[in-house]
Parts: structure tokens; sequence; C-alpha cells
């Protein structure tokens, strides 16, 4: 019987989509698993299962699933032993405390004494214990921005994308907590064989991440700005230079971070470069 690698993902959501587009953009091929628990891959050893993101720790800790993609702030909440392989990137948002918006927020004293609605107690006590507070913990599943409203809670503890339902509930984020982000985690004991697919997995997501975070450039530049140019694009190991035929003038072919992407462009232009070209990465094998 043929060994698989079983990894658990969230059945619905965001979450969802972005973890089985990371798994196909690594070359397995699976279907989006509409109504299943579980699917296979068609040319990889893996499983997917399709479970509640609150059950996925659990699951991988009794090693029912080898592996999973979770959000950090549910790991964070559920305390389990597993272990934390790589940080993906992805479904980024925080932990955030917030207040009815037409409170005077006065600072982490503010919620001495308080009375806090979350889906998150245990996170939450953690920081009111570390921030040597003292409040009223109300445990809710659900929508927990409505507490206020209702007379429930004077704050919240909760999940934070955009910001905008805080907005509707008439509510203001005043502290961060933590930040989140998608996570690969694992059980304590996998076996040599389930081992050898996920450092497989593991190299193929580093390839594709590595892609996503950066961009292929092209550009002509005078031969005397060249040395300028390589001091501000290293590239890899270093940029690849190509004669043009027009006298005096190269072309330059280098790697740039998406993070320092404009930066980099308008550094560029004002050495001189021009016919700056720029390409996304599909995959990029280190």
């Amino acid at each position: 019987m043929e060994q698989k690698l079983k990894i658990a993902i969230q059945k619905a959501g965001r979450l969802n989509e972005d973890s089985l587009k990371l798994i196909k953009d690594c070359g397995i091929s699976v279907d989006n698993g509409e109504d299943q628990l579980k699917i296979s891959a068609r040319n990889f050893p893996i499983e997917i299962f399709f479970l509640r993101n609150s059950d996925i720790p659990e699951y991988v800790e009794d090693g029912v699933a080898d592996i999973a993609i979770i959000g950090e702030n549910i790991l964070i909440e559920k305390l389990h032993n597993v272990d934390v392989l790589m940080h993906l990137g992805f479904s980024k948002c925080k932990v955030s405390l917030a207040i009815p918006k037409n409170e005077i927020y006065t600072g982490l004293s503010f919620f001495n004494g308080k009375k806090l609605a979350t889906s998150y107690p245990i996170t939450l006590q953690q920081f009111l214990k570390k921030q040597n507070l003292q409040a009223e913990i109300h445990e809710i599943s659900g929508s927990v921005e409505i507490a206020p409203n209702i007379g429930l809670a004077d704050a919240i503890c909760d999940l934070v994308s955009t910001g905008s339902t805080l907005f509707k509930n008439g509510l203001k984020e005043v502290e961060i907590i933590h930040h989140s982000e998608a996570v690969l985690i694992s059980g304590k004991k996998l076996t040599p064989d389930v081992q050898s697919i996920l450092n497989k997995l593991v190299f193929r997501i580093n390839a594709v991440l590595a892609a996503r975070n950066n961009k292929y450039i092209l550009l002509n530049i005078p031969n005397d700005k060249i040395e300028e140019v390589i001091l501000l694009l290293p590239g890899m190991n270093s940029p690849t230079i190509l004669p043009l035929a027009k006298k005096g003038w190269s072309s330059l072919h280098s790697v740039i971070s998406e993070k320092e992407f404009w930066q980099k462009i308008d550094a560029l232009k004002a050495i001189g470069a021009e016919g700056i070209l720029v390409i996304p990465i599909e995959k990029m094998v280190m």
C-alpha cells in the first residue's frame, strides 16, 4: 500500500481557498473538495482532509493528520503540542482589542475591571496576565462584535482583517495582541516515509513562496552605471549582464524583492535605467 502524507486544511472560507491554491501551485493535482471530507491527489502521495479550523490542531497532535495549514491565531489559542514548520505569508490578520468608537481610550489600564467578549479566551487571558490587568472574560462563539451594543461587554477581543466589521458595529481597534498568518504545522511522530514525502512538499512550497515574493527584472543601462545597479540589485548571486547592439549599453537581468519593488524601481530610474521590464516568477528553486 502506497504511503501518503495526510494534510488537514480548513473546510471552507478564505484559508481553504489560499491553502488549495498553494497546493496546486506546487504542481499537485487535486479537486476543490466540495462536499467531501477527504480527497487524494492524482500525481503526488498526499491526502487532504477538510476539517473545522478549531479542530485541526488536535487532529495533527493525535496523528490523524500528519501536517496542516492553519491560522497562527488558532494555534496559539488551542495550545497543542505540534511543530510550526514555516510561515506561509497569506491569510494575514490580527487578534486585537476594540472598544466603542465614542469611548476615549486611555491606554491598557482602560481594560481594568471591564467585561471583555471574545472567541479567544486563552489568548486574551495570557495577554491580560502579561500586562497585569484584571478583567472579566465572556467567551462567545460567533458574532463577538455585537457584544458591546447589546450590553454584554464593554469591549471585545477578536480577529481583525480589514477593520470593516468593527466599523460597521461602531467599534474601533485600540490594541493589537498579536499578528497572525497561515502556518504549516506537523505532528511529532512522523514515520521516515511520511517525513520523506513532507520534505519534498516543503521543497516545493519554498519554491512557490520564493517566486511569490520576488520579481524578475530586465533593464537597459549605460555601461558606466552597471556597478551602481549591481550594488542596488545583487540578485540571487549576481545579475546577468548582456551587451546591447547600442554602443556603451548593456541589458541587465536580476531578481527584485516584492517588498522593495517600487523603492528599487525609483532608484534604478534615477541611476539612468531604461526599458525596465518586470516579469512574475512562476517558481524559484534555490
